[in-house]
């Protein structure tokens, strides 16, 4: 089955078979959200998959979070756990098909997951849906997999080569706080739409 069909992704969440997923909120993703002081920013979540930082901005007092995610399986998988998280906040459709404007898209394992080949278009799209000024921050894993993937690898100048049309780099280096089977492995980044 194709990981661009939708049941694909349902299969994984029915199955419980994710395993780029740590079961709580990655360490840098935190402590970044951690530093915001506006509770009121729009912040988009895509292929959002268990959604633990959505829960934990929520829990914290973001007040507009919203979590998109293909999976109806990994949806409810996410309702289930987080019955208090807002059901409007809670988007089940394509993030090619989205529309929306938004002042942070934070970016945690859905972009390795998606095929390689829609890099420059999650690039584009990611681009539409922000404000200027907007910001689009998360983890990016800096290697390749020996397994095909999802997830899928890279390195900082590829997806630099994405991003350069759209965005001005603010962060984008090697992280310093990651679990520690991801150390050495991840690259955190702040790119601000212009």
């Amino acid at each position: 089955m194709s990981l661009t069909k939708k049941e694909y992704w349902d299969d994984k969440y029915i199955g419980g078979s994710y395993s780029w997923d740590i079961g709580g909120v990655s360490r840098p993703i935190k402590e970044y959200i951690d530093q915001l002081a506006d509770k009121d920013l729009r912040v988009l979540i895509p292929g959002a998959g268990n959604a633990y930082e959505a829960e934990y901005m929520h829990d914290t007092g973001f007040n507009n979070v919203f979590i998109l995610e293909w999976s109806k399986a990994a949806v409810n998988n996410f309702c289930s756990r987080a019955p208090h998280f807002p059901v409007g906040s809670i988007i089940n459709e394509d993030y090619f098909k989205h529309e929306g404007k938004y002042d942070i898209i934070l970016e945690q394992t859905f972009f390795c997951a998606i095929l390689p080949e829609l890099r420059q278009k999650y690039a584009d799209k990611s681009a539409s849906l922000l404000r200027a000024g907007g910001k689009l921050v998360g983890l990016l894993f800096d290697c390749d997999f020996e397994k095909a993937g999802p997830p899928f690898g890279g390195n900082k100048d590829e997806y630099i080569s994405y991003y350069e049309k759209h965005f001005d780099v603010k962060v984008f280096e090697r992280c310093y706080n990651s679990i520690k089977p991801r150390a050495g492995r991840e690259l955190f980044m702040i790119l601000i739409k212009r």
